[in-house]
């Protein structure tokens, strides 16, 4: 009985942190006149009520 909790608290602690993306948040214009695209991947910590980015990258258009 005491695993079977043990393995319900573990799951359920390791569904808190979701993560989706990439999502465009940055865009901005350089001095060239290039638009510049700015893609991160979001990490949202139910537990802790937070959201991080992760892995970003630049692009020029």
């Amino acid at each position: 009985m005491t695993k079977y909790l043990l393995l319900c608290l573990c799951g359920i602690l390791l569904s808190a942190c979701t993560q989706a993306g990439p999502y465009v948040t940055n865009i901005s214009r350089s001095k060239s006149g290039e638009l510049m695209v700015e893609k991160c991947m979001m990490m949202h910590n139910a537990f802790l009520a937070v959201v991080h980015n992760e892995n970003c990258t630049s692009q020029s258009i």
